[in-house]
């Protein structure tokens, strides 16, 4: 007796059981195998603070089903996984639990901190790789790597030092991101802008030497302690004469010199700008154009320094109240006026960015653009969909230098050692024990750790062993798919491409797929503010891993947004169910011993249809995967198994299964060839019901995850035997229609008529018009126009079925006579409610059409009425 299901498909007893069978059987490992060709994927890391949203469910969801379908196609698969250490989210929240103790980083130095720190990973950052395993992510495990382990972190030494050594990083003072809080850099990427409501303070800036002034507006008064400038455009003929004047700063009563600058746009504002070179990146810039003086006014923790006079020691919010109130009082405010403009804002703990120069390391950008861009454009890297190429070539080609520095303990630290002795900078990739200048002893590393970025950029080979020539790394790099999501092209997609290229000489995947965001049922982004997040974990608790993948396929198309809601997720679910229940009915009706299951050497119609139709489910699916329309695929996967599987062709079969002998047999292993194909099909978005039933079936191999991937078969292609065949169908669903619309019971049988000009076609389908059309006898002919009959009309035939047989007469016609009398009494009072003014003009609108459509609705029951009462005739 073949395997039976159980009755009901419960998730809970099968997935984990699943995920450990697949481990213990290393179906997830790869290694270096010539006789095959590889297909590499590398997970962007998840943080080690980070749990499970339905932005990485998406994501790994994603790259599972390509993994999986490439794997049984027979490719070596790796997908790599591994975490990102996340500086300044997991020393913030470490720090935040030693507050909590009374305890500061400080007090444990930064060796006793980073061995707390470590500790703290061991615990917790492995969380989300569990929740990963509950989702089905089918990872090679046994390769899993993180950012700040042995083998990345010597990879981060060797590209700073040969990058520095090629003179593209540098220490430098620049403009830079500082949140105050946190009091290290971040990047432009943790920056986080909201709309706020501010104002713009006009000053009166007098010009010296005369009595003018020129007006400047200012959203930060607090800032012009550290103007050392104004400037105009220089084609502005109301300042060309004020150019190499000088101004006197309000309240510090310092001289500052007029300069043009095309920065300065004259149509905006007053057309006059105060220029803060050490508090705003394009007044950095011109700066730099004049070289000017950059005055830095704010400490680490944004109050005012020794540069700010009597504001030493203020908070930024209270020296602006200060100083614009000295501004009122001397006479220089000349108006406030209401501004909605953007503040950045610190992702991590929500204080106000401020800009502000610092001496940091840098990366200097062009060089390593350019290549970028070509590699690119010359196509070794494409985007799906090739529109988000845009954002890439649009940062790229507008880059700026890239502060790499943060000024935190967790991390990987600048490999700079300075010389207290001789003042002597050495960059090396092993510690140094002494200055190669002047041989001292006392070397101090620099305290500042890497930008997060740079070791993730450098993610797709030095998680393959560079800068050691590994066999893993010779055979899956180039990687083949990177699957992200839109918000990070510039940040990591574009930083590996140019990692990539400068290191490894090549592009470090051929194809970036691009995702688009999860939203809620109304299409809001999640956020915890809203409240409108959804853990996929409690969605795999309720519904189970496989109908959560399938919500996020469905519908899926690269670069799109989708909507999420437990409608959808429910629908997965069910549809689960209706899988499970067929392969139950497959199962039961299996014979006992039945090994054999490849195809019978002679076919029934339906068979060949029905195989007809799952060879053209291999090709299309197989198609729309390799274009990565993975939404699509599902769709067709749903359609064939829902509405030709399920409703048809198990229908079709039941007599046969009943019969027993040869044509039993013959429609099992029909039925076992096709479900099994289907499942493999379905695997890579619903790997655990697949596994489970695929084990019940009869099968060959471990498992459906390693078993081969169907393809298209020209032997199966019975065009014609499916066109006929879909006649017979189509004859078959009008009459159960007509049957429906006329409230007859699937125990009435009747005699059908058929003309058409097809009569084998349809004696063929003799045997399903009586069991799916409920005829108790059937008559194929050219011509037939029996009197007082119901006439179903299709592309290939008429049918004709007595009415005396569907319906009692005198009844039907009363009930029908019933009916519409009710609709026409409606049908007068819309009417005549919309026909009159006073409705139309004082009702509300969206009432008025509510109205308009249900007299539609009205006349649309009627007219249908009105044609069964004419069949009576």
């Amino acid at each position: 007796m073949p395997k039976q299901l159980e009755k009901v498909y419960d998730p809970k007893q099968v997935e984990d059981k699943t995920y450990r069978f697949w481990e213990e059987g290393r179906y997830f490992h790869a290694e270096p195998n010539p006789e095959k060709k590889p297909y590499t994927i590398v997970i962007p890391p998840p943080n080690i603070t980070g749990k499970l949203h339905m932005g990485h469910a998406l994501d790994e969801t994603l790259q599972d089903i390509l993994i999986r379908w490439r794997r049984m196609q027979g490719y070596e698969t790796l997908w790599l996984p591994g975490t990102d250490h996340a500086s300044i989210a997991t020393e913030a929240k470490i720090v935040e639990a030693m507050r909590q103790e009374g305890v500061t980083k400080e007090d444990l130095g930064r060796e006793g901190f980073l061995k707390r720190a470590w500790a703290w990973k061991k615990e917790y950052g492995g969380h989300i790789i569990d929740q990963l395993k509950k989702l089905g992510s089918s990872c090679d495990w046994e390769r899993e790597r993180f950012t700040l382990d042995e083998g990345c972190s010597r990879a981060v030494r060797e590209v700073f030092v040969n990058l520095y050594e090629k003179g593209l990083i540098y220490r430098g003072e620049r403009i830079i991101n500082w949140c105050p809080h946190c009091k290290s850099t971040i990047s432009d990427i943790e920056v986080e802008y909201d709309e706020k409501d501010g104002f713009f303070w006009h000053i009166n800036y007098p010009i010296v030497g005369t009595d003018e002034v020129l007006e400047i507006a200012t959203t930060r008064p607090e800032t012009l302690l550290g103007d050392t400038a104004v400037a105009v455009h220089p084609d502005d003929e109301r300042y060309k004469h004020l150019v190499g004047k000088k101004v006197l700063l309000p309240i510090v009563g310092k001289e500052i010199p007029i300069i043009a600058d095309e920065y300065v746009e004259m149509d905006f504002g007053t057309g006059v700008v105060k220029i803060t070179p050490a508090h705003d990146p394009n007044d950095f810039e011109v700066g730099l154009r004049h070289d000017l003086p950059v005055v830095n006014v704010m400490n680490d923790d944004a109050t005012i320094n020794e540069h700010g006079g009597r504001y030493e020691g203020m908070t930024r919010e209270e020296c602006r109240k200060a100083i614009v109130a000295d501004l009122e009082a001397g006479g220089y405010l000349k108006s406030v006026e209401p501004y909605k403009h953007n503040v950045g804002g610190c992702y991590r703990c929500g204080s106000a960015i401020e800009p502000r120069v610092s001496k940091q390391w840098f990366v200097r950008m062009e060089p390593l653009a350019k290549p970028a861009i070509e590699a690119v454009r010359r196509g070794d890297t494409k985007f799906v969909p090739e529109r988000f190429d845009k954002i890439y070539f649009n940062w790229l080609e507008n880059i700026k230098d890239w502060c790499i520095s943060r000024q935190l303990w967790w991390g990987h630290r600048i490999p700079a050692w300075y010389c207290p002795d001789c003042g002597e900078m050495v960059v090396s990739k092993e510690d140094p024990d002494a200055c190669p200048k002047c041989g001292g002893k006392h070397l101090v590393q620099d305290p500042d750790t890497l930008d997060t970025w740079f070791s993730s950029a450098l993610w797709p080979f030095s998680t393959l062993g560079w800068p050691d020539e590994t066999p893993e790394l010779k055979y899956f790099y180039p990687t083949n798919t990177l699957v992200t999501g839109y918000d990070i092209i510039f940040f990591w997609v574009a930083r590996m491409i140019f990692s990539g290229l400068e290191h490894m000489g090549e592009v470090p995947f051929d194809t970036v797929l691009i995702h688009g965001l999860v939203r809620d049922a109304q299409g809001r982004k999640m956020s915890k503010s809203l409240g409108n997040g959804i853990d996929p974990l409690e969605v795999i608790d309720k519904y189970g891993a496989d109908a959560l993948r399938f919500t996020l396929a469905t519908g899926n198309a690269p670069g799109n947004d989708m909507r999420f809601s437990d409608e959808k997720v429910n629908a997965s679910r069910n549809f689960a169910n209706k899988v499970w229940n067929a392969s139950r009915f497959v199962l039961m009706n299996l014979s006992d011993g039945l090994t054999d299951v490849s195809l019978p050497g002679t076919l029934a119609v339906e068979d060949r249809w029905i195989l007809t139709k799952y060879n053209a489910l291999v090709r299309e699916v197989t198609e729309n995967l390799e274009k990565f329309e993975l939404g699509l695929a599902v769709q067709k996967l749903y359609d064939f198994i829902w509405d030709v599987l399920c409703d048809w062709y198990i229908e079709l079969c039941k007599s046969r299964l009943q019969a027993g002998g040869e044509a039993s047999l013959a429609a099992q292993r029909v039925l076992v060839y096709v479900l099994g194909g289907t499942l493999k099909l379905l695997h890579p978005f619903m790997p655990f019901i697949t596994e489970e039933i695929w084990q019940a079936l009869p099968h060959e191999g471990e498992s459906v995850m390693v078993s081969d991937w169907p393809v298209y078969d020209e032997a199966l292609n019975f065009a014609a035997d499916e066109r006929d065949f879909e006649k017979v169908m189509q004859a078959i669903r009008a009459i159960r229609v007509r049957r429906g619309e006329m409230n007859v019971p699937p125990s009435k049988k009747t005699h059908l008529y058929i003309a058409t000009g097809e009569a084998e076609v349809f004696r063929q389908g003799i045997p399903f018009f009586q069991r799916l059309a409920f005829a108790s006898d059937v008559e194929i002919g050219e011509r037939f126009a029996p009197e007082g009959a119901v006439q179903v009309v299709t592309e290939a035939a008429r049918i004709f079925i007595p009415m005396d047989e569907l319906v009692d007469r005198e009844k039907e016609l009363a009930r029908l006579g019933r009916e519409k009398a009710a609709c026409e009494k409606d049908l007068a009072a819309l009417s005549g409610k919309l026909m009159n003014p006073g409705f139309v003009e004082k009702a509300p609108a969206n009432v008025v059409e509510a109205e308009r459509q249900r007299l539609q609705k009205v006349r649309e029951r009627l007219a249908k009425i009105e044609e069964s009462l004419s069949a009576f005739s």
